[in-house]
C-alpha cells in the first residue's frame, strides 16, 4: 500500500508561482512503477476534478481540459515525489488541492491509465488530506 502527502499550498499573489509536492512512501513504494499518481482539486459544495495525472511507469502524463496548459506535471522518482507547477496563478485556481494513487489499470474503451485515472476519482482509493491554495489580489 502508499501513502501520499501533499504539501507546497499557502496563500500566493495573483500572477504568482507555485509548486505543490506529493511525497510517496509506504510498503509498495519500491513498485511506484506500478502506479499512476495524480493531483485533484476540489471546491467546497462540488465534486473533487482531476487537474493532471502522471504515469510512474512511462510518463506519460494527462491534463484535464481546463486545465489549458496552464498546469505542468513532473515527477522525481529518486525523491518519490510528483509536482504540480502553476506560473501566473489566476483567483479561479484557488481551491483545495489533493494528490491520489491509483494502479496502472488500461480501461477497455482505449483511453490511456492516467486519462481514466484524472477522469474517475470515484474509484481511487489512496488519498492525500490535502493542501489549500489561496490568491490575493
Amino acid at each position: 500500500q502508499l501513502q501520499v502527502v501533499e504539501s507546497g499550498g499557502g496563500t500566493v499573489q495573483s500572477g504568482g508561482s507555485l509548486r505543490l509536492a506529493c511525497a510517496i512512501s509506504g510498503g509498495d513504494a519500491h513498485n511506484l512503477h506500478r502506479y499512476a499518481i495524480g493531483w485533484f482539486r476540489q471546491t467546497p459544495g462540488k465534486e473533487r476534478e482531476g487537474v493532471s495525472c502522471i504515469s510512474m511507469s512511462d510518463r506519460t502524463t494527462y491534463y484535464s481540459d481546463f486545465v489549458k496548459g496552464r498546469f505542468t506535471i513532473s515527477r522525481d522518482s529518486a525523491k518519490a515525489t510528483v509536482y504540480l507547477q502553476r506560473n501566473g496563478l489566476e483567483p479561479e485556481d484557488a481551491d483545495d488541492y489533493y494528490c491520489a494513487a491509483d494502479f496502472l489499470l488500461t480501461p477497455l474503451n482505449g483511453v490511456t491509465p492516467v486519462q481514466y485515472m484524472c477522469e474517475g476519482p470515484g474509484q481511487i482509493g489512496i488519498w492525500g488530506q490535502g493542501t489549500q491554495v489561496s490568491v490575493s489580489s
